[in-house]
């Protein structure tokens, strides 16, 4: 067998105990999340998951390459050859998650409605999309910079962050962001997908 093979000949034999995986106890729960990622990892090194709720319908699993573009086709590969199984569904790439988000890195809290964005050119990358975030907060953080980029996967998914944007800096919130030229961050998802069909036509 292939390693996409085996990841699933694992992933199927164990499938039932990680749908019911909230009633497990915390040794044997903890146990096979580390062997799910150790399967994975053994699959392709960087990637990792995400598996969601239990819910009437099952639950979800999403794959993702932490935005590593390099590592796309193998998430691809993999989603692609899931078997169909009850109860599941497998995602490739962490999604969109909306819009007028609350999201949480490290000790910083971002509110999307608290942040602004407006368009940068990209000279080295004209097919890709530049951002200037209008945000308050201590800007010369890295934890707090790599908030910022985690906002933006979760309005536009990974995909589009990792494969649009070319460039993303940010600003201190200007008194009046409209004034200033920024637009309400989010209305990026649809700015994005109009930068998107301009480039592509």
């Amino acid at each position: 067998m292939n390693k996409t093979e085996v990841f699933w000949q694992w992933f199927t034999d164990h499938n039932e105990q990680l749908v019911m995986l909230n009633d497990l106890d915390e040794r044997e729960r903890t146990a096979l999340e580390t062997a799910l990622q150790q399967q994975l990892t053994a699959y392709c090194d960087g990637l990792a998951y995400d598996l969601g709720p239990a819910t009437a319908n099952g639950r979800t699993l999403t794959f993702t390459a932490e935005g590593d573009t390099d590592l796309f086709r193998f998430v691809v590969e993999l989603v692609d050859a899931a078997p169909d199984l009850d109860w599941w569904e497998f995602i490739a790439f962490k999604q969109p998650m909306g819009t007028e988000l609350k999201v949480r890195f490290d000790r910083y809290l971002f509110d999307t409605r608290k942040m602004h964005f407006e368009q940068l050119e990209c000279e080295e990358e004209p097919d890709m999309l530049g951002l200037r975030i209008a945000v308050d907060g201590p800007h010369e953080d890295e934890d707090f910079q790599v908030g910022v980029y985690v906002t933006l996967e979760a309005l536009l998914g990974e995909f589009d962050c990792a494969t649009l944007l070319g460039y993303v800096e940010t600003v201190p919130l200007p008194a009046e962001p409209f004034k200033s030229g920024f637009q309400p961050l989010d209305d990026l998802p649809r700015f994005a997908e109009w930068f998107k069909q301009q480039r592509d036509a």
